[in-house]
């Protein structure tokens, strides 16, 4: 299984536009090929974070939507939001109990 955490900032007042974003298009990641879990949160310990947790079938299959128009549509709306560089963590992990 491969995860990804990406953690954005932006202004406060830009939070509701991040996620709107983010949570606009979780019905069509979710039906790309390999999409495991796909959930846009806001962070509720910092007044500028937004984030998404993903996980993927594989590598491969995350490529597959960071390959994809729903992805350039994604960050169209929220590169010019950040107040900072995204922190994105990709992590190749083995399920061990669910």
């Amino acid at each position: 299984m491969f995860i990804a955490h990406v953690l954005f900032s932006v202004s406060p007042e830009s939070r509701p536009v991040a996620l709107e974003t983010l949570v606009k298009e979780v019905e069509a990641v979710r039906a790309m090929p390999g999409c495991v879990t796909y959930i846009p949160f806001l962070d509720p310990t910092d007044d500028q974070g937004v984030g998404v947790m993903q996980e993927w079938q594989s590598a491969e299959a995350f490529g597959g939507y960071t390959g994809s128009d729903i992805f350039a549509e994604i960050l169209g709306v929220l590169r010019p939001l950040l107040v900072a560089p995204p922190v994105s963590k990709r992590f190749d992990a083995k399920l061990i109990d669910a």
